[in-house]
């Protein structure tokens, strides 16, 4: 593994050193750490806590935050940058499994049983991280009991969701399951408009390859097929469902 700065955050609550420690070569996300999902429903005075005792990361391009067997101690919001995980199979070859961005997590290993990360991480981007040592976050639930009951709720809500996605795949037909994946992503995260749910933002038929499983040639005649039906429709940038609504 290469080496980093380790930067421990000021005693002020409102205070975020993230913008001061990235300079202006690393673009930053705007979520910060209480805000991900597996720290929502936390009232101010614990996301402050959280905030307070935040440990951040500064690395460099194909720096390694963690390797595949190192003990699984640390968790990471990815401020700033771009890691890839990648997994060695037993016959040796080595396969990356996702990329993360900012704004997205890493290391959630630390909150099961697993000792040890089932993957590596690298930075594919110089990289500013910001989160907790296992030792650190446990004290931080001994202080606030509730983080970790609300930890626990989400990460059932959160094994529920996954459960979903896995039905998902399960269904042989492409079309179907796509569609399944953009009623999940459009319920999540869509906006309400006067022909449907609208998902936003750009979802590109590798993105939706990943989601469904299937390759992204598949993804293309399956879009098609869902347009000609009906049940998706673009319109600009966005991407509609008519029989979906938020109500």
């Amino acid at each position: 593994m290469g080496t980093h700065s380790r930067i421990p955050v000021r005693n002020h609550p409102k205070a975020c050193l993230c913008q001061e420690i990235a300079g202006k070569d690393i673009a930053l996300s705007p979520i910060c750490i209480g805000q991900l999902w597996i720290f929502q429903n936390l009232d101010a005075e614990e996301i402050e806590a959280l905030s307070r005792d935040a440990l951040r990361k500064k690395m460099s391009k194909g720096q390694a935050l963690f390797m595949q067997g190192d003990p699984a101690d640390e968790m990471f919001l990815i401020k700033g940058g771009r890691i890839k995980l990648n997994k060695v199979l037993e016959d040796g070859a080595e396969i990356t499994l996702d990329i993360r961005k900012a704004g997205d997590f890493v290391g959630e290993n630390m909150f099961s049983e697993e000792v040890e990360y089932p993957v590596s991480a690298y930075c594919l981007e110089d990289t500013l991280t910001c989160g907790f040592s296992k030792g650190q976050f446990e004290r931080l639930v001994l202080k606030h009991p509730n983080v970790g009951l609300q930890i626990i709720k989400n990460l059932s809500e959160r094994i529920a969701w996954l459960t979903s996605r896995v039905g998902s795949l399960a269904v042989t037909n492409i079309e179907d399951r796509l569609y399944r994946v953009l009623a999940t992503v459009a319920r999540e995260h869509g906006a309400s408009s006067s022909r449907g749910l609208a998902i936003q933002f750009p979802l590109t038929h590798e993105d939706l390859g990943f989601l469904t499983g299937a390759h992204r040639v598949s993804i293309t005649r399956a879009m098609k097929a869902l347009k000609r039906s009906g049940k998706i429709i673009h319109e600009g940038k966005n991407l509609i469902l008519p029989a979906l609504n938020l109500a």
